[in-house]
């Protein structure tokens, strides 16, 4: 039997949630059928009715928390929803004070685990916020940072660029494997941030697990991701340097996808040629150098002064 595919959208108060859910629906999920477990803390449910609108089959739970005292409630729910409505996949939205680790545990509790398959773990955060929260209600904030597999930054088009790049740093630190997204939601698809959320990136990755691990002796790597904003004409310049062997070691390829001032722009860099593409906006900022001897520090210096500061 074909498992229902669940997808848990967690975020503190505030963080984005409902409307990342309803950008989702209105875009890439309009075809599917899909139901909503809405999980309010308090009695009277706000989002449940929002996400009504959009048409999806929504089950409120607003008496408690589905991770401490539902758990049987919770699966019941699922139960009655994939026999009653036979949905392509389940949204959950946790109330934003649970804790996503305990929410996928209830995902996994043996009585569904027959029925359903946890495919994204998802935090919303809001980036204006995040020293804040994290600072006064680090338990509950960083549980659900440290547990999801796809971080998406809300609001980062209020913030300037060096901040989110702190704020993203400071993500990493606790969360080192989450893909982490940056880029506006208004510039960036829904067919991405699914893509991203279900299935991991490729498009960076690739070069750091697809060879020989006997390699990795002889050849280094050194990535980075950003968040800032870069001066095209600038970036054109650095990665025309990166050539330069007696400055930066022996780059034998490098790649990237960087915001620009003129859009974003795919590179490529083997020895003796560069190639610049345009592309549909990405989830962040991504570089990747691979070669031999290298000087990452020199490297690192090199992409900063590209930066539009």
């Amino acid at each position: 039997m074909l498992k229902t595919s669940i997808n848990i959208i967690s975020g503190f108060l505030g963080a984005g949630k409902t409307t990342l859910i309803k950008k989702l629906l209105s875009e890439e999920l309009k075809s599917e059928k899909v139901a909503i477990i809405e999980n309010e803390f308090g009695e009277v449910g706000i989002d449940g009715n929002i996400l009504k609108e959009t048409g999806v089959e929504v089950r409120e739970i607003n008496s408690g928390c589905i991770c401490c005292t539902l758990v049987g409630d919770f699966s019941k729910a699922i139960k009655d929803i994939i026999e009653g409505y036979h949905p392509d996949r389940i949204i959950i939205e946790p109330s934003g004070v649970g804790k996503l680790s305990d929410v996928v545990k209830a995902c996994e509790a043996k009585e569904i685990s027959h029925l359903v398959e946890v495919k994204i773990k998802l935090a919303v955060v809001d980036a204006s916020k995040y020293q804040i929260y994290i600072r006064n209600f680090n338990e509950f904030y960083e549980n659900q940072i440290k547990s999801a597999k796809t971080i998406i930054l809300s609001r980062t088009e209020v913030i300037d660029a060096q901040k989110l790049q702190k704020v993203t740093k400071e993500i990493r630190e606790i969360n080192p494997k989450a893909e982490i997204v940056t880029t506006p939601w208004s510039e960036i698809s829904s067919r991405k941030l699914l893509e991203l959320s279900e299935f991991g990136d490729e498009e960076i990755q690739e070069h750091h697990h697809h060879h020989d691990h006997n390699a990795d002796y002889v050849f280094q790597v050194w990535g980075e991701e950003t968040a800032e904003i870069f001066s095209f004409a600038k970036l054109k310049n650095c990665v025309v340097q990166l050539g330069d062997e007696e400055k930066y070691g022996k780059v034998l390829r490098g790649k990237g996808l960087i915001r620009t001032d003129l859009g974003w722009k795919k590179f490529d860099f083997v020895p003796e040629e560069q190639t610049f593409l345009d592309i549909e906006p990405e989830f962040t900022g991504r570089l990747c150098i691979i070669g031999a001897c290298l000087n990452k520090e020199a490297i690192s210096n090199l992409f900063q002064e590209g930066k539009l500061l």
